[in-house]
């Protein structure tokens, strides 16, 4: 199956690195043109230049330098990408790393700074993108969670509990903006190579394919998964070929959640 994004404007938070780059770098192989966001102007000035490669020189990047978990950057984001690209069509809630630990250890500011990055500003972001959307009558919001949204682990807050929330957001989005032609899904990520991994093996001093191989014994297929494969199937919720999907948190695990 070709997937096809020809023309679309897409906006993907957390897309200068790890599964926020390979679905810009997805998006514009397809076609699409796309707006990166991430606080790093150096990665993202690598990332831009990757990407715009993947697109053989005829989409559009734009990279933009902000912090999402606060309303005017996620103001700025949007008004920018929408200059820039004409339009957003697509828009991926990506940003946000994992934060978690012991209930009693979490303070209010902890609680805060995670609410704020991971649901906040999907929020935020979606409520800017969808009147176009509802307008021109096609949209597509994919909001990036986690396999703890489902299946909340001991000691998983506070992401499993953001992650959840953005779990809830989805159908909630889904129901109202359907009559709209507005599709909004969500993909959940279990163990997936990215830069995290890396840091971790390298602060640990372990061969990056040793932990790799220990993290996919615990997974169904054996291994971990690649970020291309996310991509993949974020790419394919965001062209025509998903028109018929709305209101799924699809896994992409390996089988590794016990929840469907």
């Amino acid at each position: 199956m070709q997937l096809k994004m020809d023309g679309r404007g897409a906006i993907i938070t957390g897309g200068s690195l790890g599964i926020g780059r390979a679905i810009a770098t997805r998006f514009a192989e397809a076609g699409g043109n796309v707006a990166i966001i991430a606080r790093r102007d150096t990665v993202l000035a690598e990332a831009k230049k990757a990407i715009e490669k993947a697109g053989g020189g005829k989409t559009k990047v734009v990279a933009i330098s902000a912090d999402i978990s606060k309303p005017e950057d996620c103001r700025h984001v949007f008004m920018r990408a929408e200059n820039e690209l004409g339009h957003i069509d697509v828009l991926v809630n990506n940003a946000g790393s994992s934060k978690r630990g012991p209930f009693l250890e979490h303070s209010d500011e902890v609680w805060q700074a995670d609410l704020d990055l991971k649901l906040f500003a999907a929020i935020r972001l979606t409520r800017l993108a969808l009147p176009g959307m509802r307008k021109r009558k096609w949209g597509r919001i994919i909001n990036i969670l986690n396999t703890g949204s489902k299946a909340p682990p001991a000691e998983g807050s506070p992401t499993a509990v953001s992650r959840a929330a953005g779990l809830a957001l989805t159908k909630v989005l889904a129901g109202e903006n359907a009559p709209f032609n507005v599709l909004v899904n969500a993909l959940l990520v279990g163990k997936i190579e990215s830069d995290q991994w890396v840091r971790r093996a390298t602060s640990q001093n372990i061969p990056l394919s040793e932990v790799y191989a220990d993290m996919g014994k615990s997974i169904p297929l054996g291994r971990v998964g690649t970020a291309q494969e996310f991509a993949n199937v974020a790419c394919f919720l965001a062209s025509d070929a998903g028109s018929y999907v709305t209101g799924a948190a699809i896994n992409v695990d390996g089988g590794l959640c016990p929840v469907a």
